[in-house]
């Protein structure tokens, strides 16, 4: 008896902590829904594995307003990463019923079905790997998120944290790495490519000419037009 008291007492704290735990997440949602983040916890595990190779090196990165994005830019990712971003409610099912398909078809992951919200939720608080605990987590800070913070918020946060290259984060820093230019002049075929390279920015980084990601890029530039922005 004493035992399953313990365990009681065990699984009592367990639900505790784990309800704190979201508690404290969602503390910083309710925060940075009026404060843009300085970091998020990919940039802090970027940062480490930067300073392992350069000590004091500094990420690349540059907070601007939604205004001061190319609209290029905001079509080029919705078309590439989330076509129904403004209608769905922070999960596109069909995408995810497709990408289990075609995972199954080919025999390893090669699609994730993730929305803009499901990236973020990601890029903001966890790590990059892919543990059933890592991915309940991302669904629940997904619906704190949404239930949180407007469409636009979202999609401004996502364009100024997501990952763009080996220390390059946001739509400022992507525009003034890969060409020159700030966020807000970037043109549909620079937006294009920009969108190509999220699924894999580091890799894409080193290998700027690789005929998939040119491929990729065609496809994005006929699908702008067709999306909807928040």
């Amino acid at each position: 008896m004493r035992i399953l008291h313990w365990l009681k007492l065990a699984a009592a704290w367990g639900v505790g902590l784990l309800l704190a735990y979201q508690l404290w997440l969602f503390a910083w949602v309710l925060w940075w829904a009026n404060v843009n983040p300085h970091m998020t916890r990919f940039m802090e595990i970027r940062q480490e594995e930067l300073w392992l190779k350069m000590p004091g090196a500094s990420l690349q990165k540059q907070w601007v307003d939604y205004e001061r994005i190319s609209p290029h830019l905001k079509r080029a990712i919705i078309a590439a990463e989330d076509a129904k971003f403004v209608d769905h409610e922070g999960f596109d099912w069909d995408g995810i019923q497709k990408a289990v398909e075609k995972n199954q078809r080919r025999g390893k992951v090669v699609a994730g079905g993730s929305t803009i919200s499901q990236q973020l939720a990601k890029n903001l608080f966890l790590s990059p790997s892919k543990t059933p605990w890592r991915k309940a987590e991302e669904a629940a800070i997904t619906l704190m998120l949404e239930t949180a913070w407007s469409k636009r918020r979202i999609f401004e946060v996502y364009l100024n944290v997501v990952e763009w290259g080996n220390g390059v984060f946001g739509a400022e820093a992507a525009a003034r790495h890969y060409f020159n230019v700030s966020a807000a002049q970037l043109g549909p075929e620079q937006a294009a490519k920009l969108a190509a390279m999220l699924p894999n920015p580091r890799f894409y980084d080193r290998n700027r000419s690789a005929p998939g990601l040119l491929k990729k890029t065609g496809i994005i530039l006929g699908r702008m037009g067709a999306a909807e922005l928040p």
